[in-house]
């Protein structure tokens, strides 16, 4: 015996004897459990009944061998129980009553299969000669196939004509029987053609069992009911393109061999000139746009009750929209992406409502050739887009077709581009963002109910995105016009102060102008007032340019001196206390704030009653204290309103000298603390980091080891 033929009898011998041990389990388990809904299903015991006699069949076969008389008859009780169920199987949903017509193709079958005893007797004792042994084995062949032929047709009436509730119940029963039965059909049909015992196939007979108990057994448990198979999409289509591939490859093996029938050099040339071509053809057509999009179409069509995966498909849309492109491609022209994909189309344009309502072109997507009019689509169109939400199917409208009265408004360069499919609306809380042109797919087909519905969806959630980057835009514009204002206002209460100050020098100038000191003060203010208008153009153009200006060394003594030197002649504004105190800040700017609370204070202040400005040091920390008796303000003022721009307690007043003042001492690392009581005054509190203690916790920080060793 050959080593290949000692792998098969091996192979036959296990797949036998674990057939027989899987019926066995099978068996038990039917009659154990069944079914827990459903206890009265006729099919239940005649299950039961076949996988017993298919389990004996696999042991007597493994015992004995399949060409045992014993495993021959066993063999023919085991067909006989599986047509029993089959007719069964139909009385799931009461069908049994009114199948008269199906009653004589199953006694048929059986009767059939009753002529394997008598062909069994005819070739064990009757047949004299090699000639009718094997004229026997032809018919009983014969016969088993047509058996297997009406069983497989059985089936399939089962099936088609189910009820949905029955076709859950016989799902697994019937592809068991189904697998088995075509199993069987391969055999004998090869056994007949080729007039040999097709070995491979004899000795998975055991395994084929094995499966068809395991299917029987589950499809009689509760759980069969609920089980669904979904498979994959992407599975789906790389299998269907395998299967391409692989018919293909066989398809050039049969020609090539064929080809070889003529012989000799011709026949050689022949088959490697046919390869040729055929590599050829297959290197340009296999891996194209268009194969791989019909071969799509093809597994979606007939292996699922959807065109569309929602779920992939919502997700790559997701990251077509959110996610940047490495080709370049701004957010309009990912948009148009992001929905072209859905539906394979290679191009796409997004039109968008102008001032005038018209549809103008605002990205393109892969579609230069296209010729876009100007303006794209009248305003009738985007009306009517935006009043009935429906998606303009374009080859309806060129074959005449009018459901909203679309075919008038279309324009006509959409109906002149053949690659024009689709004209898909965004709406946005009914209102209309734009639309999208989608370019005729590779595959051709038409559009459907699926498309329209998923289009509309993707339309809705594409305007959502339109209209959120269309505010974000008016957003950032309307902080820049919010920026310029700001600048203006500070600047009209720069000069609002300037003129409070000119303004008292000239009523106090009526007074006391013949006076030396008056008359030098009044030199003085009006030097600094010039300064401060100098001053004052040259910081304009900073404003809002963010807080890089460069700290130095700055002695506070000399700056509030200046502070105070600025209301000389105007209102009287001393100097109680100050100690020595040089913080890191921005001169410029430090004077600023203290001008604004200083000017608050003289605003809020009687016209003798004085402004006091403390400075002192605890050594780690300076402070200037400004402190008024005048009108004074209430709690929730100094908590609401105080450091709210252009909100004021003073009659004219524009809010922004406090806020302004607490944003300059912010960003040189200060804060300004507020004391107030209404009738009595006011406090500002500004705190400063004194340089020594700025410059020991630089250098602790920087320097981790001497950190520890301080602490």
């Amino acid at each position: 015996m050959s080593f290949g033929a000692t792998i098969l009898q091996t192979i036959s011998l296990t797949g036998y004897v674990i057939g027989a041990v899987c019926c066995a389990l099978a068996v038990l388990l039917i009659l154990r459990r069944g079914d827990g809904e459903r206890t009265d299903r006729p099919d239940r015991p005649a299950a039961a009944l076949a996988l017993m006699l298919t389990g004996v069949w696999c042991a007597l076969a493994a015992s004995l061998g399949a060409e045992a008389p014993a495993a021959q008859l066993s063999e023919i009780g085991r067909n006989l129980a599986w047509i029993v169920l089959i007719l069964k199987m139909f009385a799931n949903d009461g069908r049994d009553a009114s199948l008269k017509p199906i009653r004589p193709v199953i006694l048929a079958l059986c009767f059939v299969e009753l002529l394997q005893p008598a062909l069994l007797v005819v070739s064990l004792s009757l047949a004299p000669t090699p000639e009718l042994a094997n004229l026997t084995l032809q018919v009983s062949i014969f016969l088993r196939m047509l058996v297997s032929i009406g069983a497989l047709t059985l089936l399939h009436n089962l099936y088609a004509g189910a009820s949905a509730s029955s076709r859950q119940l016989l799902r697994w029963s019937a592809i068991a029987l189904a697998g088995a039965y075509i199993f069987e059909l391969n055999l004998y049909t090869i056994a007949y053609l080729s007039d040999a015992s097709p070995s491979l196939l004899l000795a998975l007979r055991g395994l084929v069992a094995a499966m068809l108990a395991g299917m029987l057994a589950f499809g009689t448990s509760p759980a069969s009911a609920e089980l669904q198979f979904h498979p994959s999409r992407t599975v789906a289509f790389q299998t269907l393109s395998l299967i391409v591939i692989g018919g293909y490859l066989v398809g050039m093996i049969i020609v090539t061999q064929s080809l070889a029938i003529l012989g000799g050099e011709v026949g050689r040339f022949t088959q490697i000139g046919f390869l040729v071509l055929a590599s050829m053809a297959a290197v340009s057509w296999l891996p194209s746009q268009r194969m791989r999009g019909w071969l799509r179409v093809t597994a979606t069509k007939h292996l699922f009750q959807h065109r569309y995966d929602y779920r992939e498909e919502w997700l790559r849309f997701t990251r077509t929209v959110g996610q940047s492109s490495p080709t370049s491609e701004n957010f309009h022209q990912r948009a148009v992406r992001a929905m072209a994909d859905i539906t394979d189309s290679p191009g796409g344009l997004l039109l968008a409502p102008n001032e005038q309502a018209e549809l103008e072109l605002v990205a393109r997507w892969q579609w230069p050739t296209i010729d876009v009019a100007s303006p794209a689509g009248p305003y009738k169109l985007a009306g009517l887009l935006e009043e009935q939400h429906f998606v303009v199917d374009l080859d309806q409208v060129r074959s005449g077709k009018d459901h909203h009265g679309e075919n008038v408004l279309v324009p006509d360069w959409l109906r002149e581009a053949p690659d024009a499919w689709a004209l898909v609306p965004l709406l946005h809380f009914d209102r209309l963002v734009g639309a999208v042109v989608l370019a005729r797919p590779r595959v051709q087909r038409k559009l459907d109910w699926e498309d329209f519905d998923l289009l509309r969806v993707v339309g809705q959630q594409l305007a959502s995105y339109l209209a959120e980057q269309s505010g974000q835009e008016a957003l950032m514009e309307a902080t820049r016009f919010d920026e310029f204002n700001r600048r203006i206002a500070f600047v009209m209460h720069d000069i609002k102060n300037l003129a409070s100050q000119l303004s008292l020098l000239s009523r106090n100038a009526e007074k006391h102008v013949d006076k030396p000191e008056f008359q030098a003060d009044m030199l003085v203010t009006l030097r600094n007032s010039a300064d401060k208008l100098n001053a004052l153009l040259a910081r304009l153009g900073r404003y809002g340019s963010g807080d890089g200006q460069a700290s130095e060394l700055i002695d506070l003594g000399p700056a509030v001196e200046r502070v105070v030197a600025q209301f000389r002649g105007i209102h009287p504004v001393s100097v109680t206390r100050s100690d020595p105190c040089t913080v890191y800040a921005d001169g410029e700017r430090l004077d600023q704030a203290l001008i604004h609370l200083v000017q608050n204070a003289v605003d809020a202040s009687e016209a003798k009653s004085p402004v006091f400005l403390d400075l002192s040091s605890d050594g780690l920390t300076a402070q200037i204290e400004i402190i008024d008796s005048g009108e004074g303000m209430s709690a929730e003022f100094v908590r609401n309103g105080l450091f709210k721009p252009f909100i004021s307690s003073k009659s004219g007043g524009f809010g922004i000298g406090a806020y302004e003042a607490r944003e300059i001492i912010r960003s040189m690392g200060g804060r300004m603390n507020v004391q107030s009581r209404e009738g009595i005054g006011s406090r500002f509190v500004v705190s400063l980091t004194m340089a020594a203690a700025h410059d020991l916790l630089s250098n602790n920080l920087g320097n981790p080891e001497k950190h520890s060793e301080v602490a």
